[in-house]
C-alpha cells in the first residue's frame, strides 16, 4: 500500500449557542487533497493541552489558513483595537507556536492569507491594519456580493521577484491574484524574503529564507477552485512535492 503524507491544517474557533467549535473551510482541505495530492487532517486550537512536538511527529508538512479573524495586536507589539477585529485566541495561541516549530524541523509550510500574516509576525514581523485607508493603498478588500466566484475572482496583478522561489515554482514574473484582505505586512520579519508585491507595493508573498524545504506565504488565496488556475495547481504541487520528500526522509530515519 502507498504511503499517503499528512497534511496539518490548525483550525479556527467560533461559539454557537454556547458551545465552542473547531473548523476549516473546504476550500483549503480540498486543495490539499486534490491538488497536493496529501491526506488533509485538522488540528484542534487546543495548544493549551496539546504536546505540539508530539503531534508534529505525525505529520508531513502543514497548512496554515486565512480565517475571518485577525492576530492579536500585543503578537506584534501593537494595542487591539476594534478596527484589528474579530480576533480568535485560541488560533493565536496554537498557530504561532506551531509555525515557529515547523520551521524549526524543515518541515514543509505553505502559509495563507492570515497564515501568511502569522509567519511574518512569529519571525518578528509587524501588520498593518485598515489598508484601505492608507493614501496610495488599493481597496484589498473582497466585492460585496453574494456569489464567491465574484468575491475571489482575479482582482489585481502581482510582480514576481525575478529569481525567487515563486518564480521557479511559476514560471513568470507577474500573475493576476484574488484579494481577499483588509490588513497586511507593515514590517517585514528579517528571515523573510519579498517574493511578490500588489501595485501599491503590499507584499503578496514571501519565503523563508535558509531553508531546506518549501515555506512560502502568499496574501491571497490559492486554494480557492485550486484545480481551475494554473498558478494554484504549480503551487500545490510544489509544497505536495516537498511533503512527499520530507515523508521519505522521515520514514528512512
Amino acid at each position: 500500500m502507498t504511503y499517503q503524507p499528512l497534511v496539518g491544517l490548525p483550525a479556527d474557533t467560533y461559539e454557537n449557542n454556547g458551545f465552542t467549535f473547531h473548523s476549516i473551510g473546504d476550500k483549503y482541505v480540498r486543495a490539499v487533497a486534490e491538488a497536493a495530492l496529501c491526506l488533509p487532517v485538522m488540528i484542534p486550537a487546543l495548544a493549551e493541552v496539546m504536546a505540539l512536538d508530539a503531534l508534529l511527529d505525525h505529520f508531513d508538512g502543514i497548512v496554515i489558513t486565512g480565517a475571518p479573524s485577525n492576530v492579536h495586536p500585543p503578537h506584534y507589539g501593537e494595542q487591539p483595537s476594534a478596527a484589528h477585529e474579530p480576533y480568535d485566541h485560541a488560533r493565536d495561541a496554537t498557530t504561532l507556536r506551531l509555525i515557529e516549530k515547523v520551521l524549526a524541523r524543515g518541515m514543509p509550510l505553505f502559509c495563507i492569507c492570515r497564515g501568511f500574516q502569522e509567519l511574518n509576525v512569529v519571525l518578528g514581523g509587524t501588520l498593518e491594519t485598515e489598508l484601505q485607508e492608507s493614501e496610495g493603498r488599493l481597496d484589498h478588500r473582497a466585492p460585496t456580493h453574494p456569489d464567491v466566484d465574484v468575491r475571489y475572482a482575479p482582482a489585481h496583478v502581482i510582480n514576481i521577484r525575478p529569481g525567487g522561489a515563486l518564480e521557479r515554482i511559476l514560471g513568470k514574473r507577474e500573475t493576476m491574484v484574488n484579494s481577499i484582505h483588509r490588513q497586511g505586512i507593515k514590517r517585514l520579519a528579517k528571515g523573510l524574503a519579498v517574493e511578490a508585491t500588489a501595485p501599491d507595493g503590499i507584499i503578496e508573498a514571501v519565503s523563508v529564507r535558509d531553508v531546506k524545504s518549501f515555506a512560502i506565504g502568499t496574501q491571497w488565496h490559492p486554494e480557492f477552485k485550486a484545480l481551475n488556475n494554473p498558478d494554484s495547481v504549480k503551487l500545490f504541487t510544489a509544497f505536495g512535492e516537498a511533503v512527499r520528500a520530507y515523508a521519505r526522509g522521515r520514514r528512512a530515519a
